[in-house]
């Protein structure tokens, strides 16, 4: 009887072990670049990278934007000078591309059903995810758990109405990097956004640090995952996978 119990322990530990980790990616449901009248959405590579990285490594992936449905792709992150190693795979990734296409409404998802959540950038999430109270509500509930909350290039100003458990913003006092102001003005969008990330996280008390623009740059504080640029969605994914093991 003792033996059995203690088999049925073992059994128990060991598929616990290989339980799948499940992380669930946050995209935008946001199209329109202002008063441009040009397109904007999610970039690619900040998807895909960390997609496949997780994905390769066996983690159950689901993906979710505000309004469900298809999730934008910035046009500009779909040209041959955007393209990677990853966005060719994505351009070849029938599923991939019908996942993008038929998203989870987000309102729909729960944080204990997930191990961590990451949100790929582009320009989208500043219009709607950075205002969004359900997005606000699942990050905030996602970092209450002490699970890790991943952000990367434009992605951070998903943070921008996020509160810590103390009632000060999320970022106050910790190290974070997203796209910077240099990076807007290289993409003369400084005038169009409607805030700009670097200016934002220093402003909420956050302790803001870069690397040269477009160089692939990653910082991790307890379990908050920040990346400066498309460029840094690798180390982004990498350190969001450490943090899983």
């Amino acid at each position: 009887m003792f033996n059995a119990i203690i088999s049925e322990r073992i059994s128990e530990e060991k598929n616990y072990k290989k339980k799948k980790m499940k992380v669930l990616f946050v995209l935008t449901s946001h199209d329109k670049l202002g008063d441009t009248g040009k397109k904007t959405g999610f970039w690619v590579e900040e998807f895909a990278n960390p997609y496949y990285t997780l994905l390769d490594k066996g983690v159950d992936i689901t993906i979710a934007t505000p309004k469900g449905g298809a999730a934008p792709i910035d046009p500009s992150s779909d040209s041959p000078d955007a393209a990677t190693e990853a966005t060719k795979r994505f351009d070849k990734d029938e599923e991939a591309q019908n996942r993008i296409a038929n998203t989870e409404v987000l309102a729909t998802m729960n944080p204990d059903d997930f191990d961590a959540v990451f949100y790929p950038g582009g320009h989208g999430p500043l219009w709607d995810l950075a205002n969004d109270a359900t997005s606000i509500e699942l990050i905030e509930k996602f970092n209450s758990q002490n699970k890790p909350i991943a952000f990367v290039c434009h992605a951070p100003g998903a943070l921008k109405n996020v509160k810590g458990e103390d009632g000060n913003p999320l970022v106050k006092g910790k190290k974070v990097t997203g796209f910077t102001n240099t990076e807007e003005k290289a993409v003369q969008l400084t005038d169009v956004v409607p805030f700009l990330v670097e200016d934002m996280l220093a402003k909420n008390g956050g302790i803001y640090s870069k690397k040269d623009d477009w160089a692939a740059y990653a910082l991790q504080d307890g379990n908050l995952i920040t990346g400066q640029n498309p460029a840094s969605s690798e180390l982004v994914a990498e350190k969001l996978l450490a943090s899983l093991k």
